[in-house]
Protein backbone atom coordinates (compact mmCIF):
# COMPACT_ATOMS: atom_id res chain seq x y z
CA UNK A 1 0.00 0.00 0.00
CA UNK A 2 2.61 2.52 1.32
CA UNK A 3 4.22 2.20 -2.23
CA UNK A 4 1.22 3.05 -3.87
CA UNK A 5 0.58 6.48 -2.04
CA UNK A 6 4.24 7.44 -2.53
CA UNK A 7 3.67 7.15 -6.43
CA UNK A 8 0.54 8.95 -5.86
CA UNK A 9 2.30 12.09 -3.94
CA UNK A 10 4.97 11.91 -6.48
CA UNK A 11 2.67 12.49 -9.52
CA UNK A 12 0.51 14.81 -7.66
CA UNK A 13 3.41 17.28 -8.07
CA UNK A 14 4.37 16.42 -11.00
CA UNK A 15 7.42 14.22 -10.66
CA UNK A 16 7.84 11.68 -13.07
CA UNK A 17 8.98 8.02 -11.25
CA UNK A 18 9.93 4.31 -12.26
CA UNK A 19 8.29 1.56 -11.32
CA UNK A 20 10.48 -1.42 -10.89
CA UNK A 21 8.67 -4.89 -10.50
CA UNK A 22 9.90 -8.60 -9.92
CA UNK A 23 8.16 -10.01 -12.90
CA UNK A 24 9.84 -13.52 -12.99
CA UNK A 25 12.27 -15.40 -10.48
CA UNK A 26 14.24 -18.55 -11.24
CA UNK A 27 16.38 -20.91 -8.53
CA UNK A 28 17.37 -18.65 -5.75
CA UNK A 29 16.49 -15.08 -5.98
CA UNK A 30 16.15 -12.63 -3.13
CA UNK A 31 13.41 -10.90 -4.80
CA UNK A 32 10.20 -12.63 -5.19
CA UNK A 33 8.05 -12.47 -7.99
CA UNK A 34 5.83 -9.50 -7.01
CA UNK A 35 8.26 -7.53 -5.17
CA UNK A 36 8.42 -3.76 -5.97
CA UNK A 37 10.05 -0.62 -6.18
CA UNK A 38 9.59 2.52 -7.28
CA UNK A 39 12.47 5.30 -8.01
CA UNK A 40 11.52 8.80 -8.09
CA UNK A 41 13.32 11.70 -10.38
CA UNK A 42 14.42 13.85 -6.82
CA UNK A 43 16.35 10.37 -5.96
CA UNK A 44 14.16 9.08 -3.19
CA UNK A 45 13.01 5.20 -3.34
CA UNK A 46 10.10 3.26 -1.56
CA UNK A 47 9.86 -0.49 -1.62
CA UNK A 48 12.63 -3.05 -2.20
CA UNK A 49 13.15 -5.59 -5.49
CA UNK A 50 15.91 -7.57 -3.18
CA UNK A 51 18.45 -5.07 -1.77
CA UNK A 52 22.51 -5.14 -1.82
CA UNK A 53 24.52 -4.79 -4.11
CA UNK A 54 21.90 -5.53 -7.06
CA UNK A 55 19.56 -3.10 -5.72
CA UNK A 56 21.73 -0.45 -5.81
CA UNK A 57 22.69 -0.80 -9.45
CA UNK A 58 18.98 -1.25 -10.13
CA UNK A 59 18.52 2.24 -8.37
CA UNK A 60 21.22 4.06 -10.46
CA UNK A 61 19.80 2.68 -13.66
CA UNK A 62 16.45 3.98 -12.84
CA UNK A 63 17.93 7.75 -11.86
CA UNK A 64 19.76 7.45 -15.32
CA UNK A 65 16.80 7.15 -17.42
CA UNK A 66 14.71 9.42 -15.52
CA UNK A 67 17.39 11.92 -15.72
CA UNK A 68 16.84 11.00 -19.60
CA UNK A 69 12.92 11.60 -19.24
CA UNK A 70 12.02 8.21 -18.39
CA UNK A 71 12.53 6.60 -21.92
CA UNK A 72 9.88 3.54 -22.53
CA UNK A 73 9.32 0.54 -20.56
CA UNK A 74 11.52 -2.58 -20.34
CA UNK A 75 12.74 -5.85 -19.10
CA UNK A 76 16.07 -6.39 -17.72
CA UNK A 77 17.58 -9.79 -16.87
CA UNK A 78 19.99 -10.13 -13.83
CA UNK A 79 21.62 -13.54 -12.84
CA UNK A 80 22.84 -13.79 -9.43
CA UNK A 81 26.03 -15.90 -9.94
CA UNK A 82 29.86 -15.07 -9.64
CA UNK A 83 30.33 -17.04 -13.08
CA UNK A 84 27.67 -14.83 -14.83
CA UNK A 85 29.21 -13.01 -17.88
CA UNK A 86 26.43 -11.00 -19.04
CA UNK A 87 23.55 -9.15 -16.78
CA UNK A 88 25.65 -9.89 -13.24
CA UNK A 89 23.76 -8.72 -10.21
CA UNK A 90 26.83 -8.87 -8.39
CA UNK A 91 25.20 -11.34 -6.19
CA UNK A 92 26.17 -15.53 -5.78
CA UNK A 93 23.01 -17.14 -4.56
CA UNK A 94 22.63 -18.86 -8.08
CA UNK A 95 19.44 -17.78 -9.30
CA UNK A 96 18.38 -14.83 -11.29
CA UNK A 97 15.45 -12.29 -11.44
CA UNK A 98 13.59 -10.31 -14.33
CA UNK A 99 12.87 -6.89 -13.28
CA UNK A 100 10.13 -4.56 -15.59
CA UNK A 101 10.84 -0.87 -15.39
CA UNK A 102 7.88 1.25 -16.03
CA UNK A 103 7.82 5.08 -16.01
CA UNK A 104 4.87 6.92 -14.84
CA UNK A 105 3.84 10.12 -15.22
CA UNK A 106 1.37 12.42 -14.30
CA UNK A 107 -0.69 11.00 -16.89
CA UNK A 108 -1.01 8.23 -14.58
CA UNK A 109 -1.95 9.82 -11.86
CA UNK A 110 -5.89 8.31 -12.28
CA UNK A 111 -4.79 4.34 -12.76
CA UNK A 112 -2.67 5.05 -9.73
CA UNK A 113 -5.51 6.65 -7.67
CA UNK A 114 -7.87 3.50 -8.71
CA UNK A 115 -5.16 1.22 -7.71
CA UNK A 116 -4.46 3.10 -4.67
CA UNK A 117 -7.77 3.02 -3.78
CA UNK A 118 -8.70 -0.42 -4.90
CA UNK A 119 -6.24 -2.05 -2.68
CA UNK A 120 -7.71 0.73 0.84
CA UNK A 121 -10.88 -0.51 0.06
CA UNK A 122 -9.69 -4.43 0.00
CA UNK A 123 -10.77 -5.35 -3.33
CA UNK A 124 -9.31 -6.90 -6.10
CA UNK A 125 -8.32 -6.11 -9.77
CA UNK A 126 -5.38 -6.93 -12.11
CA UNK A 127 -2.20 -4.71 -13.17
CA UNK A 128 -0.73 -5.36 -16.30
CA UNK A 129 3.04 -3.90 -16.82
CA UNK A 130 4.33 -3.98 -20.58
CA UNK A 131 5.96 -1.95 -23.13
CA UNK A 132 2.84 0.19 -23.56
CA UNK A 133 3.25 1.32 -19.88
CA UNK A 134 0.88 0.62 -17.16
CA UNK A 135 -2.32 -0.21 -16.39
CA UNK A 136 -5.23 -1.27 -13.89
CA UNK A 137 -8.19 -3.05 -14.32
CA UNK A 138 -10.84 -2.94 -11.52
CA UNK A 139 -12.34 -6.45 -11.61
CA UNK A 140 -13.38 -8.36 -8.61
CA UNK A 141 -13.38 -11.95 -8.14
CA UNK A 142 -12.24 -12.71 -11.80
CA UNK A 143 -9.38 -15.06 -12.75
CA UNK A 144 -6.86 -13.54 -14.79
CA UNK A 145 -5.49 -14.79 -17.80
CA UNK A 146 -1.78 -15.11 -18.34
CA UNK A 147 -1.24 -13.89 -14.84
CA UNK A 148 2.56 -13.61 -14.63
CA UNK A 149 5.17 -12.98 -17.08
CA UNK A 150 5.12 -13.47 -20.70
CA UNK A 151 7.10 -12.82 -23.64
CA UNK A 152 6.88 -13.17 -27.29
CA UNK A 153 9.91 -11.88 -29.18
CA UNK A 154 10.80 -8.43 -28.43
CA UNK A 155 6.82 -8.14 -26.85
CA UNK A 156 6.49 -8.99 -23.39
CA UNK A 157 3.65 -8.32 -20.65
CA UNK A 158 3.44 -9.00 -16.50
CA UNK A 159 0.53 -9.35 -15.54
CA UNK A 160 -0.60 -9.66 -11.63
CA UNK A 161 -3.90 -10.59 -9.56
CA UNK A 162 -3.85 -7.64 -7.11
CA UNK A 163 -5.63 -9.28 -4.29
CA UNK A 164 -6.81 -8.04 -1.33
CA UNK A 165 -4.12 -6.91 1.00
CA UNK A 166 -3.79 -8.81 4.38
CA UNK A 167 -5.93 -6.80 6.59
CA UNK A 168 -5.69 -6.24 10.92
CA UNK A 169 -9.01 -6.16 12.96
CA UNK A 170 -8.39 -4.80 16.06
CA UNK A 171 -11.31 -4.88 17.97
CA UNK A 172 -11.09 -2.47 20.84
CA UNK A 173 -9.99 1.24 20.43
CA UNK A 174 -7.51 1.55 22.97
CA UNK A 175 -3.75 2.42 23.95
CA UNK A 176 -2.74 -0.63 22.44
CA UNK A 177 -4.98 -0.07 19.22
CA UNK A 178 -2.64 3.09 18.62
CA UNK A 179 0.60 0.65 18.30
CA UNK A 180 -0.51 -1.69 16.62
CA UNK A 181 -2.26 0.20 14.26
CA UNK A 182 1.29 2.07 13.48
CA UNK A 183 3.30 -1.16 13.23
CA UNK A 184 0.50 -3.05 11.21
CA UNK A 185 1.01 -0.10 8.66
CA UNK A 186 4.26 -0.45 8.50
CA UNK A 187 4.43 -3.94 7.97
CA UNK A 188 2.17 -4.01 5.04
CA UNK A 189 -1.35 -4.20 7.15
CA UNK A 190 -4.20 -2.78 6.36
CA UNK A 191 -5.48 -1.74 10.00
CA UNK A 192 -9.33 -1.07 11.13
CA UNK A 193 -9.78 -0.56 14.52
CA UNK A 194 -13.38 -0.97 15.75
CA UNK A 195 -14.68 -0.05 19.16
CA UNK A 196 -18.24 0.46 20.65
CA UNK A 197 -17.61 3.10 22.59
CA UNK A 198 -18.93 7.25 21.61
CA UNK A 199 -16.06 9.87 21.27
CA UNK A 200 -12.98 7.69 22.27
CA UNK A 201 -9.78 9.44 22.76
CA UNK A 202 -7.40 7.25 21.64
CA UNK A 203 -9.34 6.55 18.38
CA UNK A 204 -9.82 9.68 17.54
CA UNK A 205 -5.95 10.56 17.61
CA UNK A 206 -4.92 7.30 16.13
CA UNK A 207 -3.53 8.77 12.64
CA UNK A 208 -2.09 5.14 11.52
CA UNK A 209 -5.34 3.81 11.17
CA UNK A 210 -6.87 3.06 7.72
CA UNK A 211 -10.49 2.76 8.67
CA UNK A 212 -11.83 3.48 12.51
CA UNK A 213 -15.26 2.92 12.93
CA UNK A 214 -18.01 2.54 16.03
CA UNK A 215 -19.80 -0.83 16.10
CA UNK A 216 -21.94 -2.91 18.06
CA UNK A 217 -19.96 -5.68 19.24
CA UNK A 218 -23.02 -8.36 18.60
CA UNK A 219 -22.44 -7.48 14.95
CA UNK A 220 -18.24 -8.17 14.95
CA UNK A 221 -18.35 -10.48 12.29
CA UNK A 222 -19.81 -8.94 9.99
CA UNK A 223 -17.26 -6.09 9.77
CA UNK A 224 -14.45 -8.71 8.67
CA UNK A 225 -14.39 -8.74 4.65
CA UNK A 226 -12.29 -11.70 3.04
CA UNK A 227 -11.57 -13.37 6.04
CA UNK A 228 -9.01 -15.59 4.29
CA UNK A 229 -6.59 -12.67 4.14
CA UNK A 230 -7.74 -11.48 7.46
CA UNK A 231 -5.95 -11.16 11.16
CA UNK A 232 -7.99 -10.07 14.19
CA UNK A 233 -7.20 -9.21 17.81
CA UNK A 234 -9.54 -8.81 20.38
CA UNK A 235 -9.13 -6.24 23.19
CA UNK A 236 -12.08 -4.09 24.22
CA UNK A 237 -13.03 -3.05 27.69
CA UNK A 238 -14.67 -6.22 29.07
CA UNK A 239 -14.43 -10.03 29.16
CA UNK A 240 -18.30 -9.92 28.27
CA UNK A 241 -17.59 -8.37 24.88
CA UNK A 242 -14.01 -10.51 24.28
CA UNK A 243 -15.83 -13.58 24.44
CA UNK A 244 -19.07 -11.71 22.37
CA UNK A 245 -16.53 -11.02 19.36
CA UNK A 246 -14.70 -14.38 20.28
CA UNK A 247 -17.40 -16.70 19.37
CA UNK A 248 -18.32 -14.70 16.37
CA UNK A 249 -14.85 -14.76 14.68
CA UNK A 250 -14.42 -18.55 15.66
CA UNK A 251 -16.05 -19.99 12.46
CA UNK A 252 -14.51 -17.76 10.65
CA UNK A 253 -11.15 -18.86 8.61
CA UNK A 254 -8.94 -15.85 9.59
CA UNK A 255 -5.13 -16.18 8.87
CA UNK A 256 -4.72 -15.38 12.99
CA UNK A 257 -7.50 -14.74 15.82
CA UNK A 258 -5.89 -13.66 18.98
CA UNK A 259 -7.12 -12.30 22.40
CA UNK A 260 -5.89 -9.92 25.21
CA UNK A 261 -5.88 -11.06 28.88
CA UNK A 262 -4.62 -13.02 31.50
CA UNK A 263 -4.36 -16.55 31.99
CA UNK A 264 -7.38 -16.45 34.41
CA UNK A 265 -9.73 -14.20 31.82
CA UNK A 266 -8.71 -16.65 29.16
CA UNK A 267 -9.34 -19.88 31.12
CA UNK A 268 -12.84 -18.55 32.56
CA UNK A 269 -14.05 -17.57 28.51
CA UNK A 270 -12.76 -20.51 26.89
CA UNK A 271 -14.51 -22.49 29.50
CA UNK A 272 -17.94 -20.76 29.11
CA UNK A 273 -17.38 -21.00 25.37
CA UNK A 274 -16.56 -25.10 25.81
CA UNK A 275 -19.70 -25.20 27.77
CA UNK A 276 -21.60 -23.50 24.70
CA UNK A 277 -20.48 -26.16 22.01
CA UNK A 278 -17.28 -24.63 20.84
CA UNK A 279 -14.60 -27.51 20.31
CA UNK A 280 -11.33 -27.81 21.70
CA UNK A 281 -9.34 -27.26 18.31
CA UNK A 282 -11.16 -24.39 17.23
CA UNK A 283 -10.20 -22.26 20.87
CA UNK A 284 -6.97 -24.07 20.25
CA UNK A 285 -5.81 -21.91 17.45
CA UNK A 286 -6.83 -18.74 19.23
CA UNK A 287 -3.63 -16.81 20.19
CA UNK A 288 -4.19 -16.11 24.30
CA UNK A 289 -2.83 -14.24 25.66
CA UNK A 290 -1.74 -12.61 22.56
CA UNK A 291 1.73 -12.55 21.21
CA UNK A 292 5.33 -13.69 21.74
CA UNK A 293 6.71 -13.90 25.70
CA UNK A 294 8.94 -11.54 25.71
CA UNK A 295 8.21 -9.89 28.83
CA UNK A 296 6.70 -7.01 27.32
CA UNK A 297 5.00 -4.11 29.43
CA UNK A 298 3.97 -0.81 27.40
CA UNK A 299 1.14 -0.53 24.93
CA UNK A 300 4.37 -0.38 21.96
CA UNK A 301 5.84 -3.34 23.29
CA UNK A 302 2.99 -5.79 23.48
CA UNK A 303 2.10 -4.88 19.50
CA UNK A 304 5.78 -5.52 18.80
CA UNK A 305 4.90 -8.88 20.71
CA UNK A 306 1.87 -10.00 18.73
CA UNK A 307 2.93 -8.83 15.38
CA UNK A 308 6.11 -10.78 16.25
CA UNK A 309 3.86 -14.03 16.44
CA UNK A 310 2.06 -13.06 13.51
CA UNK A 311 5.19 -12.55 11.29
CA UNK A 312 6.16 -15.62 12.46
CA UNK A 313 2.89 -17.68 11.55
CA UNK A 314 2.53 -15.89 8.31
CA UNK A 315 5.63 -16.79 6.84
CA UNK A 316 6.24 -20.14 8.01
Amino acid sequence: MQIWTFIQGKLSVGDPVMLIAVAHTKGSSPGKKGFKMVVASDGTVEGSVGGGLMEYQVVELARERLKKGGGSPFLKRLVHSSDAEEDASGLICEGEQQLAFVPLHPGDQDGITLLAGCVDDGNEGTLVLSPGGFAFHRKPGEEVPGEGLTITGQDWQYVERMMPVNTMYVFGGGHISVPLSQLGRMLGFRVVVLDDRQDLETMKNNPYAHEKRRINYLNAAACIHHPENSYAAIMTVSHETDQHILEQLLPLPLKYLGMIGSNAKIKKIFSNLLDKGFGQDGLNRVDAPMGLDINSRTPAEIAVSIYSLIIQRKNA
